[in-house]
């Protein structure tokens, strides 16, 4: 299945990146794009979308007010925030909203594919279950699938074989300090795009844990290592 996005954001440049992302992921289309909020309550007047990128500061109607709008003509469409803005006040309103998830500029591709995830699990709990037994509701309650034991195979998403998990998970026992998605491809031989998409299942696991490296002197990247627990 694909899931349409709608992209609002006031800048040409901002806009033309997050469509570039959106693309690179699998299963995720261009629903159309918007420069505010005004546009954007317009455009799902007539038109549907499945997940709405939504900038904070717009002009003509900013990020919260088109959040409150699309609430109040009880769009279906889920949200994620897009911004610079990072103080609580902001945040908390946009949560009380219900946001399905908040990324903050400037943000590396790998987050960001964290959120679209984020968008894809809850979709496929609810599509895949008219009835809910407590873990599929506790699974879509915190976003994220639930944890599963690396050695279940059976257990195993889509995509994740055994032994490559088995082989990423030794790279991290055996490298203790901070490892960037190329480094971690580079070293076992597997493509940037196979790897990402491991690590994002071994941080639901709470197997790794994610930081962003803003001190690269370009576009941020996404940094792993393995959890302390």
């Amino acid at each position: 299945m694909t899931y349409s996005v709608l992209i609002v954001e006031d800048d040409p440049m901002v806009s033309m990146i997050n469509e570039q992302y959106v693309l690179k992921c699998a299963d995720f289309s261009i629903a159309g794009t918007c420069r505010n909020g005004q546009e954007a309550v317009d455009f799902l007047k007539t038109q549907n979308a499945d997940l709405i990128l939504l900038d904070v500061f717009m002009p003509v109607m900013n990020g919260i007010e088109t959040l409150k709008k699309i609430r109040e003509l009880k769009v279906s469409s889920e949200v994620i925030m897009i911004t610079a803005a990072n103080d609580t006040s902001t945040i908390e309103e946009t949560m009380h909203l219900g946001v399905l998830d908040y990324l903050i500029k400037p943000f590396a591709f790998e987050r960001f594919t964290v959120s679209l995830q984020k968008f894809k699990n809850k979709m496929q709990v609810l599509e895949g279950n008219p009835v809910m037994d407590q873990k599929r509701l506790d699974s879509l309650i915190s976003n994220s699938s639930p944890a599963v034991p690396a050695e279940n195979v059976g257990a195993l998403p889509k995509g994740i074989q055994k032994n490559t998990l088995e082989h990423i998970q030794n790279y991290f026992n055996k490298n203790v300090t901070w490892q960037s998605v190329d480094m971690i491809s580079e070293a076992l031989g597997i493509s940037v795009v196979t790897t990402r998409n491991y690590l994002n299942y071994l941080v639901k696991l709470n197997f790794i844990v994610e930081d962003i490296n803003y001190n690269t002197g370009g576009r941020p990247c996404m940094l792993y290592k393995k959890s302390v627990r």
